[in-house]
């Protein structure tokens, strides 16, 4: 059987299969950049219409890059995916807390998930951050009521926790609310490698190298 071998070919041709499926979705160069590297991770062009990209988010989100952010996610797999090497190149490191005695302990005691306690106990390190969720709809709502009760404000948010549970109530909210620009991913849909990808596609429209 022959198939294609070379990594760049492989990654030209999946966004040139990709490319009719947001073609008429009216989305700027870097909009596509990000919706492309969200359906390529996934594997599926139903994606498309249902990703929502916040209009100031690319910009916040690259601003917030450039002085130097941290990163905050829910989960390690999220923390493991990003592209660290690129970030620090900026001056910002990717934090996670899910799996810290501290994060168990106090999870134990309030009785949440230990996603939710961790960004409880970020709080306000996430001001002027990007926090990006992919697998805990609990972090999202943690975080959503961070900003509406304690004026938290993360430069923002990607959030796309997966599954039936909360998942997209939480998404839904974060959508809905308009102090934090967002990107997220309307319904069940979404998943640590759907966080990671969008993520990594902001930090490639600022830095392409691919040493």
């Amino acid at each position: 059987m022959n198939f294609i071998q070379n990594p760049a070919q492989i990654e030209n041709r999946s966004m040139e299969i990709i490319a009719p499926y947001i073609a008429d979705l009216n989305l700027t160069f870097e909009e596509t950049k990000i919706y492309s590297r969200i359906i390529h991770a996934a594997g599926d062009v139903e994606y498309a219409p249902l990703i929502k990209i916040h209009p100031n988010a690319i910009n916040s989100a690259k601003s917030a890059i450039l002085r130097g952010a941290n990163i905050f996610t829910d989960v390690e797999m999220v923390r493991t995916g990003i592209n660290k090497r690129t970030l620090k190149n900026f001056g910002g490191e990717v934090l996670c807390k899910v799996a810290d005695d501290d994060t168990k302990k106090f999870a134990t005691e309030k009785n949440i998930t230990r996603s939710m306690a961790a960004m409880r106990i970020f709080g306000e390190k996430l001001n002027g951050a990007i926090v990006a969720v992919g697998n805990a709809p609990t972090a999202l709502f943690e975080v959503l009521r961070l900003v509406r009760e304690e004026n938290i404000l993360p430069a923002a948010i990607i959030g796309v926790p997966v599954g039936f549970v909360g998942a997209a109530d939480s998404k839904a909210e974060l959508a809905a609310q308009n102090k934090i620009p967002f990107i997220t991913v309307s319904g069940t849909k979404g998943g640590s490698s759907i966080a990671v990808a969008t993520v990594n596609a902001i930090l490639y429209l600022l830095d392409n190298s691919r040493d």
